[in-house]
């Protein structure tokens, strides 16, 4: 019996030159099919699900639906997208603040979880979250989820409406190790249920889940043949051809050692640290010092406090005035300013990435870590923006320069907030999950540039859900358990 044919994009041209592929798209997606789009950060797969939504315009070529009854369809009626840029729809960031998530009584009617899923079948919701087990966030408000908690809810919502194709970006960054197997759990039980087939935007072959039939190879703004999963995984000289080896030259030119480092003996140390929200109770009884050069791993569950601790010494969180913190040898809350902190830290979280959503240049992003600003930005003078550049080629970014943040792939803009980071020369890095969203080549080159950069003296702080992904450079670990 032949598969019926759900989506075709035949001969595809987008209307704006920016949006093309090196030729015209062509891509059929049959019934009982489940792809993976796989290739490296700025390969052209966003783009790809974006055409195949309907997002653009094209100029020559066309993208087809039918029904069961051969009649056309709208893509928007079949289709449900879900990836990290959706967060907007739930954390309304046009209207609040990076910081305000650890402002309890600064926002204004924060919603719970329950609250916006209220409409759903009820049925179909338990069923959903006990799948992917949510429960515990129901009445959890929003801006207090971690990026993790976030990215399992949205999967949630997006099932709700009980999409013929559900396509999900990257959908296992950002989550720790038992929730990833629960995510391949749930994506087996989907791919056996009658009309829903599953699409996911993959930068690192080991992600491919076993439920994956087909896959769709791009980098390059060029599409390759699509090829069975068992053939993709098998190809290793292919696999090798998307993702070549990793190489880090130049940053000897860049990382200097700070006038300052040799003032303080301990970054960071905290005593006795409580931080409650309410009811909930996210850290209580810590101690951890960081002493100057040391490099740590930051480890624990989705929701363990890992951020919030972080908030309390990247100088975001008003209780750390309440806790007993003493940063860079310096007691908080004995004079010293913000600006006092920040400057000798560096800093990335998946929080700052979604506040970093805005129409700005790339190179002004990466001159925004001079001065320690997020989402408001100053003029750089000459030899800051060369130093911003020089930090950009190192990330292999530099060909961005001049574009928008908002239209660069979520790998990219990654890569151009972690130059940012950089720019600075800090004395210490924060680094929360990192590598989110890059893919297998890129994530061995900004850890070969962690490496070289902390083996300088600098002290690190760092989180992941990935062992593999530690930098060779730390020996310390401090596990977080998740209150209940």
């Amino acid at each position: 019996m032949q598969q019926r044919t759900i989506i075709e994009i035949r001969g595809a041209v987008p209307r704006f030159s920016n949006l093309r592929f090196k030729e015209p798209v062509n891509w059929v997606i049959k019934e009982d099919e489940h792809w993976a789009v796989i290739g490296p950060n700025g390969g052209g797969k966003s783009l790809l699900i974006d055409i195949l939504s309907g997002k653009y315009a094209l100029n020559e070529g066309v993208v087809t639906c039918k029904n069961e009854s051969g009649d056309n369809q709208a893509v928007s009626s079949v289709v449900k997208s879900v990836a990290f840029k959706d967060i907007y729809s739930i954390v309304d960031t046009q209207n609040s603040y990076y910081q305000q998530r650890w402002n309890k009584g600064d926002e204004q009617d924060v919603p719970v979880v329950k609250d916006l899923i209220r409409n759903a079948d009820p049925a179909w919701l338990d069923t959903l979250v006990e799948w992917i087990g949510i429960s515990e966030l129901l009445n959890k408000e929003v801006n207090l989820l971690s990026s993790g908690e976030l990215r399992k809810f949205l999967i949630v919502r997006s099932l709700l409406s009980k999409p013929r194709i559900l396509i999900l970006d990257n959908p296992f960054i950002g989550l720790d190790a038992p929730s990833r197997i629960i995510l391949n759990e749930l994506l087996a039980r989907l791919s056996e249920m009658d009309d829903l087939q599953i699409i996911l935007v993959l930068s690192n072959p080991s992600d491919i889940p076993v439920m994956i039939t087909h896959v769709l190879p791009v980098k390059g703004r060029c599409i390759y043949p699509p090829v069975s999963c068992t053939d993709f995984v098998q190809d290793s000289p292919f696999q090798e051809f998307l993702f070549p080896e990793a190489e880090v030259t130049g940053l000897d030119k860049l990382a200097k050692t700070s006038s300052d480092s040799d003032t303080f003996l301990n970054a960071a140390i905290l005593r006795n640290i409580h931080i409650r929200y309410g009811q909930r109770t996210i850290l209580k009884d810590l101690d951890w010092t960081v002493k100057r050069g040391e490099k740590w791993a930051l480890l624990g569950a989705n929701g363990s406090g890992k951020s919030t601790l972080l908030s309390l010494v990247c100088g975001d969180n008003p209780q750390a005035y309440a806790n007993d913190i003493t940063l860079f040898d310096r007691r908080r809350g004995t004079g010293e300013s913000i600006w006092d902190i920040k400057k000798r830290i560096g800093y990335i979280s998946p929080e700052m990435h979604l506040y970093y959503l805005k129409n700005v240049r790339c190179l002004d992003v990466v001159g925004s870590g001079f001065f320690d600003t997020v989402g408001l930005y100053r003029k750089c003078n000459g030899e800051q923006e060369a130093q911003a550049l020089e930090w950009m080629k190192l990330f292999r970014v530099e060909h961005l320069r001049d574009v928008s943040f908002l239209n660069i792939s979520s790998g990219e803009q990654r890569l151009v907030l972690l130059a940012r980071v950089f720019v600075k020369n800090p004395d210490l890095l924060i680094l929360d999950e990192p590598l989110h969203g890059l893919d297998v080549m890129n994530k061995k080159r900004v850890k070969k540039i962690i490496e070289e950069y902390c083996d300088s003296g600098k002290s690190l702080i760092y989180v992941t859900h990935y062992d593999h992904e530690i930098p060779s450079v730390v020996d310390k670990r401090l596990t977080l358990v998740k209150n209940r």
